[in-house]
């Protein structure tokens, strides 16, 4: 490694746990991050900065003035900008040499499979069930480690899944009623918080470090400010990642 990349980095080189050989894998993997929101916004800053090599950021939206209390990627002067494009800018002065893909639109089934098949972890931080389901099914098709987090009002989840259990065990053929930020409102650190965890997570996963959050689901309540963690037990009948 470069002296200078050495000095970059030399914050999380002194952690026995990276040291260089897991700094390095930090630089040759491929992190995939769909939805650049309030979830997204931290989770691609970390990465970027961490010094992962290859970020693929996936979000069909627009920069809204709405966003910025909470999108900390996205700035005044990105208003009506593509929020790809958007935060490329800003990962871009963090980290010129991280490489950047971005996907300006809803992957489809096929561009989705493809995209999962290629990374090394998997970040959803989507706002919906249809795109968390897809992406659930897609990672355990291609057996890529899935790092789900959501948010809402002063609440937030973050899980990592890996076979068994996954997502679908979790929440079911239908999922829970949406609760979105657009209709129940959120606190702009409550998702910088869960998103801020999913790349420490991602982080794990990549330089397998520590022991990440398989299996289980680690619940924040922010007004009380407090934590639990769930085991989560697999469906035996679940039709995503049950096999016989």
């Amino acid at each position: 490694m470069e002296d200078d990349k050495l000095l970059q980095y030399s914050r999380q080189i002194m952690l026995p746990e990276i040291d260089i050989t897991g700094q390095q894998a930090l630089l040759a993997s491929r992190a995939l991050i769909i939805g650049l929101g309030g979830l997204g916004s931290p989770a691609a800053m970390y990465l970027a900065a961490a010094g992962v090599g290859n970020l693929v950021l996936v979000d069909d939206d627009k920069v809204e003035l709405s966003n910025l209390q909470r999108q900390i990627i996205h700035h005044i002067a990105n208003l009506g900008q593509s929020k790809t494009g958007s935060a490329a800018i800003t990962l871009q002065q963090l980290n010129p040499d991280c490489k950047l893909q971005l996907v300006d639109h809803r992957l489809d089934e096929q561009e989705l499979a493809d995209q999962v098949a290629q990374a090394d972890v998997v970040l959803d931080c989507s706002d919906n069930f249809a795109t968390r389901f897809a992406i659930n099914r897609a990672c355990i098709v291609h057996q890529t480690t899935l790092v789900s987090g959501a948010a809402v009002r002063w609440e937030g989840q973050v899980a990592v899944f890996n076979g068994q259990p996954c997502y679908h065990c979790l929440y079911g053929e239908s999922g829970e009623p949406e609760d979105t930020c657009s209709t129940n409102g959120v606190l702009a650190p409550v998702v910088g918080i869960i998103g801020s965890i999913q790349a420490v997570e991602a982080i794990k996963v990549i330089t397998m470090a520590g022991v990440p959050l398989t299996g289980r689901l680690l619940l924040m309540d922010a007004l009380s400010m407090e934590w639990r963690s769930l085991k989560l037990n697999p469906d035996p009948n679940c039709p995503v990642c049950a096999h016989g």
